[in-house]
């Protein structure tokens, strides 16, 4: 019951994030105040999250190919998931980092579209 908790939450954050990102979008080049629309990510941080995206999603590419994966998270630090002896916190981590990888990716396209408004 808890993991379909987890998941569910993980769904509802991706859906807020989604939201968030389409009302961006469709706010306009100004907002309320008159003031241009705020990229979620400025430059140097668009730049921070390219390097964290493209190394999880090394890993998560990893992890397929050699069905292991390094468990994230504090309490199991130095773990490692296979895919014959944990299959399910294997494929909960790997969901997790896909997750994760889709969503900075979002951030990234919501912050580039805005940047090349005309």
């Amino acid at each position: 019951m808890l993991t379909a908790l987890y998941y569910a939450l993980m769904l509802l954050v991706g859906y807020v994030w989604y939201r968030y990102g389409q009302k961006l979008l469709r706010q306009g080049p100004r907002d309320d105040s008159g003031e241009y629309t705020k990229s979620p990510l400025g430059p140097f941080s668009f730049l921070v999250v390219a390097g964290i995206g493209c190394y999880l999603l090394y890993e998560a590419l990893r992890a397929m190919v050699l069905r292991q994966i390094p468990c994230v998270g504090k309490g199991c630090a130095g773990q490692i998931y296979t895919l014959a002896e944990h299959a399910d916190k294997y494929w909960a981590n790997l969901f997790f980092v896909v997750w994760m990888v889709v969503a900075l990716a979002y951030a990234m396209y919501v912050t580039f579209k805005l940047w090349t408004r005309p």
